[in-house]
């Protein structure tokens, strides 16, 4: 019989435990989140081509309508410096109106694809420059690692798609593309851009599938690197709640402070109920203060014991009542007006008490 001596303190430091709510929000405020730039990439080929699929027979005929003007007017000027400055503000208004589609639907796409895998995020933090980037031997620990191997597949996956997709449209329009050389110009662009178009989405397409793969393989990472130890969990409620032995300490020290101001308050009492060894409830009436009586100071056991003291050392008259003292010890806390159920019990009490003192 073999016996193995197992170190727990090594089960302790592994990283087994799901990332709390503050380790995910320190993550994202460093810019770490689940996110894809596939999925990114894919969205913007799928819309761009989407694009061209309805107005690509408008901006056919802005480019057509450039070339045009420019054979047969702009050659045809005497060049100035003024009537150069006009045909360059001709050309770039021209060119910026073809090209401002196909720019605002890849800034729309790109900012919706990041909004939809991350929400708005603003981390300053992961653009900061840091040191530890320009170390060697990390850099040669990112291009040689598990994540480094997992992306040159992605990359050649991506490829073979790609190849696959452009190989199958080309296949599939074979017969097309070789009667270009027996067609007119219109016909050659028009078959093209057919082709061309097919490529893109069918691309597009199967890009923005393999990116949702990569998306969830992204998340499974991210999720496995910021995974926690229970050693993590128990520093970071240290840091966000606080040492139990020092909030203890606190509380216990809080609660000596309030001690002591109630036992301060004693001797202004006007009554002690006691019942008469557990309970002891201090009442005083104070017109300026509240309409009833309220509870000056309340304790049971050994403070039941004390307020009896002091209540001694001050000659306040001490009353015995059990189910008195029980009621208001339980249903009355220090400061409170007393319940309406026992005034008529308690103004006798005090009216017992002020014939006393008046006789004293």
């Amino acid at each position: 019989m073999f016996l193995i001596k197992l170190d727990l303190q090594f089960f302790a430091g592994e990283k087994t435990e799901k990332a709390t709510p503050k380790k995910r929000e320190d993550s994202r405020k460093k810019g770490q989140v689940a996110k894809s730039a596939d999925v990114n990439t894919a969205i913007i080929i799928l819309f761009v081509f989407l694009l061209f699929l309805f107005i690509g027979g408008f901006l056919r005929d802005k480019m057509l309508l450039l070339f045009r003007h420019t054979f047969q007017d702009y050659l045809l000027i005497e060049l100035t410096e003024r009537s150069i400055q006009e045909i360059f503000l001709e050309l770039t208004i021209e060119v910026a109106i073809i090209l401002a589609p196909i720019m605002g639907i890849a800034v729309i796409t790109a900012i919706a694809a990041n909004l939809l895998q991350v929400g708005f995020m603003n981390s300053p933090e992961s653009i900061m420059m840091k040191l530890n980037k320009l170390d060697p031997i990390q850099g040669f620990k990112r291009i040689y690692s598990i994540r480094a191997i997992v992306e040159m597949l992605k990359s050649i996956l991506k490829i073979v798609f790609i190849g696959m997709i452009t190989f199958i449209v080309i296949w599939v329009n074979l017969d097309e593309l070789l009667r270009l050389a027996l067609v007119d110009i219109g016909y050659s662009l028009s078959t093209i851009s057919k082709i061309t178009m097919q490529m893109g989405l069918f691309s597009g397409a199967a890009l923005l599938l393999l990116s949702v793969l990569d998306y969830f393989y992204q998340k499974y990472d991210f999720e496995k690197n910021i995974r926690m130890s229970k050693q993590d969990i128990k520093d970071e409620y240290k840091k966000t709640e606080g040492d139990p032995l020092i909030k203890s300490k606190i509380k216990q020290k809080q609660r000596e402070m309030a001690m002591q101001r109630m036992m301060q308050e004693i001797p202004n009492a006007d009554v002690i109920i006691t019942n008469p060894t557990h309970f002891a409830v201090a009442l005083k009436y104070d017109e300026n203060k509240a309409d009833a009586p309220y509870v000056v100071a309340k304790g049971m056991d050994y403070v039941a014991q004390k307020i009896k003291e002091l209540a001694k050392e001050h000659d306040i008259i001490m009353i015995e009542n059990v189910a008195l003292a029980r009621a208001l010890y339980s249903q009355a806390e220090i400061g409170d007006i007393v319940p309406e159920e026992y005034f008529k019990a308690i103004a006798e009490i005090l009216a017992y008490v002020y014939r006393l003192k008046q006789k004293v």
